[in-house]
């Protein structure tokens, strides 16, 4: 992709910059009760209801988790505490950047304004930003937008809050479920994928990939 310079670079947050512990955090609480593979796979339901749980009508993200972790338990056959399940919620405020984040960051703050779409809280999303390191000019959450990401509801609300239209800003995630997916089928033509791991390649969506934030100044020439 050419060199472009956007009227704004806008990122997904957890997975993206915030270092997304869900599976952490689901170890920590069940590792004692299950074997290793079945807690694994516990692990990778848990994504799937998570992703399932968002994509109707918004309701608060502390329910989004609680309902996932029911379903999930009734899956593989463990019992339901829904302390347990609150403990995934509080946990997300604490966590911080990948250490590639707040230099990477550092390098474009200045030229391009960055903004946040998050599926996260408005009592969340603070305490995870101010861990970056870098200044946003705009933090929108699903909250705010009364949809989540992959819902075209929650791009269109941060749209309509910017002024802009999809051909003026650089999406990065490094998600295609969650963000590159709508964004290519909103119109968003310049994309950057953050290959952290956690999904397959999928050139059909257009993008340039780069390992890790520290590669995103070069993609806007900087």
């Amino acid at each position: 992709m050419p060199v472009f310079r956007p009227q704004f670079i806008t990122f997904d947050c957890y997975g993206t910059l915030t270092n997304f512990q869900m599976a952490e955090t689901a170890r920590q609480i069940y590792a004692s009760r299950l074997a290793p593979d079945t807690l694994e796979r516990f692990i990778r339901n848990f994504a799937a209801y998570r992703l399932d749980e968002i994509m109707g009508d918004w309701k608060p993200y502390d329910q989004v988790l609680c309902n996932a972790v029911e379903r999930t338990c009734r899956r593989n056959g463990v019992t339901f505490d829904e302390s347990e399940a609150r403990q995934f919620y509080t946990a997300v405020p604490g966590w911080g950047p990948h250490p590639d984040v707040p230099a990477g960051l550092a390098k474009i703050a200045m030229e391009i304004p960055l903004v946040i779409l998050s599926n996260a809280m408005d009592e969340q999303i603070m305490s995870n930003v101010e861990k970056l390191g870098a200044p946003f000019a705009h933090v929108f959450t699903a909250q705010q937008a009364n949809a989540y990401k992959p819902r075209f509801q929650a791009f269109e609300y941060m749209f309509d809050q910017l002024g802009c239209g999809p051909q003026d800003v650089l999406h990065c995630s490094s998600s295609f479920r969650y963000d590159l997916m709508s964004a290519h089928d909103l119109g968003i033509t310049n994309k950057v994928w953050v290959n952290r791991g956690h999904e397959p390649a999928n050139p059909y969506y257009g993008y340039v990939e780069i390992a890790d934030i520290s590669g995103l100044p070069a993609v806007v020439g900087l």
